[in-house]
């Protein structure tokens, strides 16, 4: 993430006649160069950015925040590796999870299946749903062919 005192301490740079080494931190490349090779935009460029900085910042970083999974508030979204693995789901969370896997599954999932739809682990998953099993929201089975556990969800 980038950081607004950061991106003024290299508006500086125009001092030394560097104009733009801002704009190359915030990984804008060409009105970097732009600014590098027409004095900041004949001053005026460089001059108007000294109020455009932390909104160029935060863009920024909005970018990066989407790229790594996470809001513009820096809440994870579903869905994201990282999320996943930054904050863990409450039990009641995993549950709806494996709800939803299930509806798309017909009414039926096994731990593996549950793992790969989830994220989450093996133990954490098959416990969720042996916590379902005994709050009577799903029915044990086995595949008639392969053997494989399958969890029925009953009101889907």
């Amino acid at each position: 993430m980038n950081d607004v005192g950061t991106s003024y301490l290299l508006w500086l740079g125009c001092l030394f006649q560097l104009h733009g080494l801002h704009r190359f931190y915030n990984k804008q490349y060409f009105s970097g160069f732009l600014w590098l090779f027409t004095f900041g935009f004949l001053g005026m460029g460089q001059l108007v950015d000294l109020f455009l900085m932390p909104q160029m910042v935060e863009q920024y970083n909005h970018k990066i925040r989407g790229q790594l999974g996470f809001s513009p508030t820096g809440v994870p979204l579903n869905g994201s590796a990282i999320a996943m693995k930054t904050i863990p789901l409450s039990s009641d969370r995993l549950m709806v999870k494996l709800t939803r896997s299930a509806a798309k599954r017909g009414g039926q999932i096994s731990v593996t299946q549950a793992v790969m739809d989830t994220g989450i682990g093996f133990a954490e998953v098959e416990s969720a749903l042996n916590a379902m099993v005994k709050s009577g929201y799903v029915q044990v089975d086995n595949h008639p062919k392969t053997g494989v556990v399958l969890y029925h969800f009953i009101e889907l």
